[in-house]
């Protein structure tokens, strides 16, 4: 029995996202579906659940790919401009 290895890939993982480009990604998918934006994302931070984020545009999917601890640390990071 001849046995080989086959590679599927996967176009979400091969592109790699930065959290900024994620979470404008995550804005507006969550826009276009008509939530506020800013509080679902925020539920998510706190909970980590991801049910306050759509499925629309794989918006779920692309969130959970940055630890939860890093996203704060990059916020506070950003807003106080270190």
């Amino acid at each position: 029995m001849d046995r080989k290895t086959i590679l599927f890939n996967n176009p979400d993982r091969s592109e790699e996202h930065t959290t900024e480009e994620i979470l404008r990604s995550v804005y507006e998918a969550l826009e276009e579906k008509g939530y506020n934006s800013i509080d679902q994302m925020v539920g998510y931070i706190l909970s980590g659940d991801p049910s306050y984020i759509t499925g629309h545009n794989n918006a779920r999917n692309l969130i959970r790919r940055i630890e939860r601890d890093d996203l704060v640390e990059e916020l506070l990071r950003s807003y106080l401009n270190k």
